[in-house]
């Protein structure tokens, strides 16, 4: 499992006399994003005339040199870190994206993956239109421009985003104006911070806290804001009566010292250690984290259980990037590059092991049997989120569901397969109290198989034909989200010519709620 992407979108006020210092503070915080992309990184700003652009596959101070950073002079500008979700790890693909019209400039940088993109490429590509990335941004760029080109900014993005189905956190900006959207349901994080300088709008607070900022607020789902003169102006494009935001984002991709939807991150992963103490208790000796994601569930699973805490585990944090060894004697020692035991710790005792999650369960075995070797008499897996039985569609590179574990083996087999002594998953409902939304606002696809949005492809594995309170429930698409009516007829919608599913929602609840404008 992978990281996604983070974006960053900076306003300076160009009455302060460091306005010009734009790239700068992106650069300082994408560094503070890195975990989530390391493969590639651009900085777009603009200078009152031009934009101009620094992008490089790999790492934040690998990419860019201080001497070019202090040449990009400008009071606003945009970045990005890349994982890639969509579109193969080539230069091409690195954001921000550039995009000349008529009018002037549009960089993007997206967070996110679109269901529908495909569709959506291919709809262009019949305009004639020319691709010269894989890459789902490019899509929106395109939809954007031939908006642009009929109307103003803010209806612009409206417009695109009505044909947008998926998730995606965007920063954009045109020529001097700076933009951020979010997706309807809100499923990728996104948020707005002040500082002494100026605007800041990221993936994560870190970013604005690495600025010596303050949080003001989340973007909320469905919403557009345009960051000028100082102020935020918001456009709420959809009222959501229910959210998806990610659960992983809060299992393992955000920074614990992030807040995110007004949850810090930390106190969510203390808590849910605390929850699988409290559903799988086990006598021993010390536990220890698989650092760095199970490093605070540790934290609260000792709390909880009265039960010492003690890294027996220790992460090789300046490795960069590593060839990719054939054998298996060869794999062995990468993993022991990456992580150490410190067998003093852990011989001869009773182990629990915090994980964040089991995705394919190699590695896990890799890490329970160097534990092992160490002297250690057992250890006991303890995973910090729910089995992982189905794919990701909304931008994190998952496993197939071949290649998930959980999604083919029981429990037993499971604990048997990565060589523990015991295994025990948080329950959806422990994941739930630690975050501490509602269930309704949570995206929990591949850990349930019931996705926030209809996905191509998947209704034949997952989908379940049937009813809710013996009404029919449509979970398409067009009736859900653009409020055309649902003719249904032996439990079909016609709309879409597809069989309905059911949901863990009330009948006929549609998520998406009001809307303060009319969905043509």
């Amino acid at each position: 499992m992978k990281e996604e992407c983070g974006v960053v979108g900076v306003l300076l006020d160009d009455t302060k006399s460091q306005s010009k210092t734009v790239a700068l503070q992106i650069y300082y915080s994408l560094y503070a994003l890195q975990h989530r992309g390391q493969e590639s990184t651009g900085i777009t700003v603009y200078n009152g005339g031009s934009t101009h652009t620094l992008k490089g596959m790999g790492l934040v101070p690998e990419v860019y040199a201080r001497e070019d950073i202090v040449k990009l002079v400008g009071h606003v500008g945009i970045g990005h870190v890349r994982y890639s979700t969509t579109g193969q790890s080539r230069i091409e693909n690195c954001q921000p994206l550039i995009v000349n019209y008529k009018s002037g400039t549009v960089a993007i940088a997206h967070n996110g993956n679109l269901i529908n993109g495909s569709d959506l490429r291919d709809e262009l590509e019949s305009e004639g239109r020319i691709f010269i990335t894989d890459s789902d941004t490019e899509v929106v760029a395109h939809l954007l421009v031939k908006e642009l080109l009929k109307h103003g900014p803010v209806e612009s993005i409206k417009n695109v985003m009505k044909r947008l189905e998926g998730s995606y956190s965007l920063v954009i900006m045109i020529d001097d104006l700076l933009i951020a959207a979010r997706d309807p349901l809100g499923i990728k994080p996104l948020c707005i911070g002040k500082t002494d300088l100026g605007l800041v709008v990221a993936s994560e607070s870190v970013a604005i806290d690495t600025l010596n900022g303050k949080l003001i607020r989340d973007v909320k789902p469905g919403e557009i804001v345009v960051l000028k003169d100082g102020e935020v102006e918001s456009h709420q494009v959809y009222n959501t009566t229910h959210a998806a935001h990610c659960v992983f984002e809060y299992i393992y991709f955000a920074r614990p010292d992030s807040v995110i939807d007004g949850q810090l991150v930390y106190k969510v992963r203390e808590r849910i250690g605390r929850e699988l103490a409290k559903e799988h208790s086990v006598e021993a000796d010390i536990i220890s984290p698989v650092p760095d994601s199970g490093i605070t569930s540790a934290v609260g699973y000792s709390r909880e259980s009265k039960i010492q805490y003690q890294e027996g585990l220790m992460k090789n944090r300046y490795i960069g990037r590593t060839f990719i060894l054939p054998g298996q004697e060869m794999r062995e020692i990468a993993v022991r590059l990456k992580m150490n035991t410190i067998a003093e710790n852990i011989e001869d005792k009773k182990v629990v092991l915090i994980d964040d999650s089991v995705v394919r369960g190699t590695t896990s075995r890799r890490i329970i049997n160097m534990i092992k070797d160490s002297g250690a008499r057992e250890v006991h897996a303890r995973i910090g989120s729910p089995a992982i039985i189905a794919p990701c569609y909304m931008g994190i590179d998952m496993a197939t569901r071949e290649e998930l574990i959980a999604a083919n083996n029981k429990v037993e087999n499971i604990c048997n397969t990565i060589n523990a002594d015991s295994l025990g998953y948080l329950s959806v409902d422990g994941l739930v109290r630690a975050i501490g939304l509602d269930k309704e606002d949570l995206c929990m696809g591949c850990l349930t198989e019931v996705y926030p949005l209809e996905i191509p492809g998947e209704n034949a594995s997952a989908g379940k034909p049937g009813l809710i309170n013996s009404k029919p429930f449509c979970f398409s698409y067009k009736c859900r989200i653009q409020k055309q009516t649902c003719i249904t007829q032996n439990n079909t919608c016609y709309n879409i010519r597809r069989i309905m599913y059911t949901h863990h929602y009330p009948a006929d609840t549609h998520r998406y709620g009001n809307y303060p404008e009319q969905i043509t």
